[in-house]
């Protein structure tokens, strides 16, 4: 038969153990401003990582230019790849001109050698088919001379809109080193 001595040393025993687990529960189980402090330090370490990565590495161009059409329209994000200077024919290109960015194409690179006649765009004696171009390629009369051979380094790029481009008819070649990178991405904004 149990002694009150030894009812009472029980409880004490019991309500000791029942307090030792109620604290490693409460240690197992964070609370929810822990939850909530360790969400927003995931969320500024991604957020921090973006902006980074936009900053550094990749840039976002808005199109206000018509140059591009139809290929780029006005409202159009293009996402460029600043790492990315080693063009190719065809490639789209991020640069600034008088303070302004714009998006062209690039038609040739070094070594090439660049006419513009009354067939059309010539690089290098060939005579370029371009189905998605609609108007014809013509000189500016205040632009730089034809035909020209593009040194090391450098690019000529063209708008897709011909008519009413400012483009390397106008500026002349471009130093790839002088272009804000390679366009990855082009995401639609307006007219969808």
């Amino acid at each position: 038969m149990n002694t009150g001595a030894e009812m009472a040393m029980n409880t004490g025993a019991e309500m000791a153990m029942n307090t030792s687990l109620a604290k490693e529960r409460g240690a197992a189980r964070p609370s929810a401003l822990r939850d909530l402090l360790s969400l927003l330090l995931k969320i500024g370490v991604i957020a921090g990582v973006a902006i980074l990565m936009f900053t550094f590495v990749y840039g976002l161009h808005r199109n206000a230019d018509p140059g591009m059409n139809p290929a780029v329209k006005d409202g159009d994000l293009a996402v460029f790849y600043r790492f990315d200077k080693d063009y190719a024919a065809g490639d789209l290109l991020v640069l600034a001109f008088r303070g302004e960015r714009q998006v062209r194409r690039v038609v040739a690179v070094a070594g090439d050698t660049v006419d513009i006649t009354e067939e059309g765009l010539m690089v290098n004696g060939a005579r370029q088919q371009e189905p998605e171009i609609y108007e014809a390629t013509q000189r500016y009369a205040d632009g730089p001379a034809f035909p020209m051979t593009l040194s090391a380094g450098r690019v000529f790029v063209l708008g897709d809109s011909r008519e009413d481009a400012t483009d390397s008819r106008v500026y002349g070649p471009v130093n790839a080193d002088d272009t804000l990178g390679s366009v990855i991405a082009l995401i639609r904004r307006r007219n969808m």
